[in-house]
């Protein structure tokens, strides 16, 4: 009975530890210092994006204030900071693209360059970077080392953020989504 008694005392102990260690890790968007950080994070990167001749073909025919607005909701969402995405995923905003692996990799060195510039650490930074690099299947299109390669022509990217076109397809996904509701 005694030793029932200490091997229940030692569970809870270890329970209560163990909920403490949890409640105490703050989510990857607080750690990396939220809203304002990831903010001016995502700000170097895009810039860094659209002049890198590796790779900018791609953004050519983008709203760059879409593409940036777009790209801070998904980095909150992604890091668990509780904003909500509204963009199309990743498949689906890269299809038709032909983004070789080669412009993927320079994507991701404009980013390992904005993050060393902030000084993340390296913690926060292999996990920002593990999650993109779970979705180079879902962006790459073409196995190839090649980079600067030009748009395909049947590339259709989304309309400029507040144009007609935008608001008839904001109009049309919430049509959709009040159905599924139903």
């Amino acid at each position: 009975m005694k030793n029932l008694k200490t091997f229940l005392m030692c569970a809870c102990l270890l329970t209560a530890v163990s909920i403490s260690a949890l409640a105490q890790e703050k989510s990857l968007y607080e750690r990396l210092g939220g809203e304002a950080a990831i903010s001016a994070v995502v700000d170097d990167f895009a810039g860094r994006v659209l002049a890198d001749t590796r790779i900018n073909k791609k953004f050519a025919d983008s709203d760059p204030t879409r593409l940036v607005t777009n790209l801070k909701s998904f980095m909150c969402m992604a890091t668990g900071g509780g904003c909500k995405y509204e963009g199309l995923s990743m498949k689906d905003s890269h299809k038709n693209m032909g983004v070789t692996g080669g412009e993927f990799g320079a994507l991701v060195e404009d980013l390992v360059a904005t993050l060393d510039k902030f000084k993340v650490p390296e913690k926060e930074k292999n996990e920002l970077l593990g999650a993109l690099g779970g979705m180079k299947g879902d962006i790459v299109e073409v196995e190839s080392n090649a980079t600067g390669t030009p748009l395909p022509k049947k590339f259709k990217p989304a309309p400029a953020m507040g144009s007609k076109e935008d608001m008839k397809a904001k109009a049309k996904m919430e049509k959709k989504s009040k159905k599924k509701d139903n």
